[in-house]
């Protein structure tokens, strides 16, 4: 599907998380609505060379840790208004997009974006 970027997106997260299946690592909070977004969780890796929001339907918690239950990456894509993106993947109001030359990929939240 093809969306038009209605805002620009400026990730905030210079080393964004990423992990693979199987992984485990340390969880910590537990987004909800006073966060503007709900069932997110974030992640540290156990080495501590990275974080990041991970969907929590992905993650086996038990008690401080997580089992990662598929890879994923917690980078963003930043991007400018006016632009065009597409996306397959949604979760949490969050969608998975690539750029138009499909150099870029990354997480984009979805009331930033309009279907074309």
């Amino acid at each position: 599907m093809e969306f038009e970027v209605i805002e620009d997106h400026i990730s905030n997260n210079s080393k964004p998380l990423k992990i693979i299946k199987g992984e485990k690592v340390k969880v910590g909070k537990i987004s909800d609505e006073s966060d503007g977004w709900v069932d997110w969780i974030y992640c540290y890796r156990i080495d501590g060379s990275s974080k990041g929001w991970v969907p929590i339907q992905i993650i086996q918690i038990s008690y401080e840790y997580g089992i990662v239950l598929q890879d994923y990456s917690a980078e963003e894509l930043e991007i400018k208004k006016g632009e065009s993106v597409e996306s397959g993947i949604e979760l949490n109001g969050w969608m998975w997009c690539k750029d138009r030359n499909r150099k870029k990929q990354g997480w984009l939240p979805k009331k930033k974006l309009k279907m074309i």
